[in-house]
């Protein structure tokens, strides 16, 4: 326990100012997204994310962003899961990106809402064919009594939907609607730069997200 008080990493490879972002957050993520995957680190689309318990605490997990465009940010689930089950009782949630090797995180607060169900059946079908079975196999967060009940569910879900299995209705797409986002880029003596933005709260236009204006600040580390 002694080493981990002792771990020290000096932050230097970049920094980041109000000067320099993109005024669309949307872009700036892309952009850092983007040079994530250029600098092939591993699982780049990895992200933590966090809804509402049901009794109001915080539940956090991993998860794979499979989408961005300018109205949120995309990933797929189990509608009938502990988080799906979360999300149909409030909404709120936040996504969090590390990474490390670039000394970078962003977190982004919003709204979820399911994505449509022609979006869900395009991705659905464009997955391997086991992770298509999988999503059938699966009633995911629920108690098993083996693993080797799960894989007898799955050469049984195999048999039965064949080589194009139909996306069930319980599986499908989240769209993460952002109101909040801040980009953290690592820097020395622990003065790291953060760049908030936020929805600006004079613009009372209808507009989707990426059309609203966005006020930039920064913030203390």
């Amino acid at each position: 326990m002694n080493q981990l008080a002792d771990l020290r990493k000096d932050y230097t490879q970049a920094s980041l100012d109000e000067g320099s972002v993109c005024k669309d957050p949307f872009q700036q993520f892309e952009i850092w997204l983007n040079e994530a995957l250029k600098a092939q680190l591993p699982e780049p689309n990895a992200m933590v994310l966090s809804t509402v318990g049901f009794d109001g605490s915080p539940s956090s997990r991993v998860v794979l962003i499979k989408g961005v465009d300018s109205q949120g940010i995309v990933f797929f689930s189990n509608y009938q899961s502990v988080k799906g089950r979360q999300i149909a009782q409030n909404p709120k949630a936040s996504l969090l990106f590390f990474w490390p090797e670039l000394e970078r995180q962003v977190r982004i607060e919003g709204l979820l809402e399911r994505v449509s169900a022609e979006e869900s059946d395009a991705y659905f079908h464009s997955r391997p064919l086991e992770s298509r079975i999988g999503a059938w196999a699966s009633a995911q967060s629920e108690p098993i009594s083996s693993r080797e009940a799960l894989a007898k569910a799955f050469e049984d879900f195999r048999q039965e939907l064949g080589p194009q299995p139909p996306r069930p209705d319980h599986w499908g797409g989240y769209r993460l609607a952002p109101h909040r986002f801040e980009f953290w880029q690592g820097r020395p003596s622990r003065l790291h730069d953060r760049i908030e933005f936020r929805i600006d709260s004079s613009d009372t236009s209808e507009s989707s997200n990426a059309q609203r204006l966005w006020a930039i600040r920064r913030l203390s580390p």
